[in-house]
C-alpha cells in the first residue's frame, strides 16, 4: 500500500472513530440515560399503583379504625381533656393499687389539625401493681401514647418502686380528619 493511501486510510479511520465517539456521547448516551430513568419511573409508578390497590382493598377497615381512633381522642377543650385524663389515671391507679404522686400536664399545639396533651406522671407501688397500671394505660381506648417509662427503687430491697411515665394524649381540632 502506498503512503498516500495509508495516510488517507488512517485519516478516514480516525474521522470515522471520532464520528462514532461523538454519536455515542451526543446520541446514544443520553438515550440510554433516558431509557434507564424511564424504567426506574415505571417501577416507581407500578409500586404506587400496587400500594394504592392495597389501600383500596383496606379502605373500609382503615375508615373504621380512623372512626374508632377519632371517637376516643380527648375532647377539644383543655379543662375537659385534662379532667378525662386525670379521671382515667385515677381509675387505673385505684384498680391496681398504685399511688400517684404527681401529674404534670403540658399542652403542645405545633400542628393545625391536632393538639397533644403531654403529661408526666409519677407513681409508686410494687412491680406487679405498676406493670398492671402500665398495661391498663396501654390497653385503654383513649388516644394515649406512652413516650417513656422509668423505674427506680425506693428501698434497699427493690420491693417499693417509683415510676415516671411520659405520655401524650391526642386532641383533634376542627378539620382534623382525612
Amino acid at each position: 500500500m502506498k503512503i498516500e493511501n495509508r495516510q488517507r486510510f488512517l485519516v478516514i479511520a480516525t474521522l470515522s472513530l471520532l464520528g462514532l465517539l461523538v454519536i455515542d456521547r451526543a446520541v446514544v448516551g443520553p438515550l440510554k440515560a433516558a431509557w434507564v430513568a424511564r424504567s426506574e419511573r415505571i417501577v416507581a409508578l407500578r409500586k404506587q399503583v400496587a400500594d394504592g390497590a392495597l389501600l383500596l382493598q383496606r379502605e373500609k377497615s382503615l375508615h373504621k379504625r380512623w372512626d374508632d381512633m377519632s371517637a376516643n381522642t380527648l375532647p377539644n377543650n383543655a379543662s375537659l381533656a385534662e379532667q378525662q385524663l386525670f379521671k382515667a389515671v385515677d381509675g387505673w391507679a385505684q384498680e391496681n393499687r398504685v399511688s400517684i404522686t404527681g401529674i404534670t400536664p403540658q399542652w403542645k399545639g405545633e400542628e393545625e389539625d391536632y393538639l397533644s396533651l403531654d403529661c408526666h406522671l409519677d407513681a409508686t407501688g410494687d412491680l406487679g401493681a405498676l406493670t398492671r397500671f402500665l398495661y391498663a394505660l396501654e390497653r385503654s381506648p383513649l388516644a394515649l401514647k406512652m413516650e417513656s417509662v422509668e423505674f427506680t427503687a425506693r428501698d434497699a430491697t427493690g420491693f417499693d418502686l417509683a415510676m415516671g411515665v411520659r405520655m401524650s394524649g391526642l386532641v383533634l381540632t376542627p378539620g382534623g380528619h382525612p
